[in-house]
């Protein structure tokens, strides 16, 4: 992939500035890395950072296909990252999760396909799986969006999708709040200690797309095997490493559209999917477009499976998940 030029859809935001270091970190691999965003303060502030010619900066909106088209020429890879992601947002603006989230994805696939993008990689999240919130069923039908496209041969451009458990540290997520409020000698907001989240490192979400770009094949979903915690034992890791063993704790229940477990792959995925050691692939239904095969003929292989979730996956607490949080997180005060 020497001398290409790839295509950060959002790479403004928590993934996307992650993505671009390592890829400058890999020198050579790329002659260009475009970033495409709508918003230009954190356009300027991340240009001024980089400090680099290599990067260009694409002002635009997702929802509009006509500038995504503009920032898809001559691009071999994209990473689309562009989404609304919090979920009381995405509750309280539904119609505008589904211009972003549904829209612009059908834009970016419009725009690679007609500019002969070779690869994309969507960015997908375990809300998108027995969604029960806007933003998990805009994601859901992004991920349906992305594998349709899988059945028709009109285009040469692959499409995959990558699907991630709570990414430690990025925009929204539940330790740096934690954090925040330890430090304002606030009480740390506590939902159920028995609810459990998959933890997921920066460095851990990059190696998923990595492995996604090299290895994808049209429609197929990518996850990455994580650990979990329970939110009680995070809270106890965190008052652990700020020192606080007393620091109170403020009792709220569950939040508007939360889950007790997050699930990253469910019962009938799992069926078709394949264990590629740190990975899972799900493969698509692409026989073609026949509807009588649908309706007709289904899967006779009876393969005993389970939902993958943060609650039967591998669970981490005490000094494992210190570690891993002060590998994320190394600038305690």
């Amino acid at each position: 992939m020497n001398k290409k030029i790839i295509l950060i859809v959002g790479g403004t935001g928590s993934f996307g500035s992650s993505v671009v270091k390592r890829l400058l970190e890999k020198k050579n691999n790329y002659s260009e890395i475009r970033i495409f965003s709508r918003d230009e303060k954190k356009q300027d502030d991340f240009r001024r950072t980089l400090n680099t010619k290599k990067v260009k900066f694409f002002l635009g909106d997702v929802r509009d296909l006509g500038s995504v088209m503009n920032a898809c020429q001559d691009v071999d890879y994209i990473f689309h990252a562009a989404a609304l992601k919090q979920v009381p947002s995405c509750e309280f603006y539904p119609m505008e999760a589904i211009k972003t989230n549904v829209i612009g994805t059908s834009n970016v696939i419009t725009a690679a396909s007609r500019n002969g993008v070779k690869k994309v990689v969507f960015l997908s999240t375990d809300k998108a799986v027995y969604p029960i919130n806007t933003m998990g069923m805009t994601k859901a039908l992004m991920e349906k969006i992305v594998i349709s496209k899988s059945l028709h041969k009109n285009t040469k451009t692959i499409f995959c999708i990558t699907r991630y458990g709570n990414v430690m540290g990025s925009r929204g997520s539940v330790i740096p709040l934690m954090i925040n409020q330890i430090r304002s000698n606030k009480p740390i907001s506590l939902t159920n200690p028995k609810m459990t989240r998959f933890m997921m490192s920066m460095d851990e979400a990059l190696d998923l797309v990595d492995y996604a770009l090299k290895n994808a094949r049209n429609g197929e979903i990518f996850i990455k095997k994580s650990v979990s915690c329970s939110i009680g034992e995070l809270i106890i890791a965190l008052k652990k490493i700020y020192k606080k063993p007393n620091h109170p704790i403020n009792e709220i229940g569950y939040r508007h559209g939360e889950k007790q477990h997050e699930c990253l792959m469910s019962f009938e995925e799992r069926k078709k999917s394949e264990d590629k050691g740190d990975f899972y692939v799900i493969k698509p239904d692409i026989r073609d477009l026949n509807y009588d095969k649908f309706y007709l003929k289904g899967n006779t292989q009876n393969k005993d499976s389970t939902d993958y979730t943060s609650e039967n996956t591998t669970k981490i607490s005490g000094k494992n998940l210190i570690k891993k949080i002060n590998s994320t997180f190394s600038n305690f005060e």
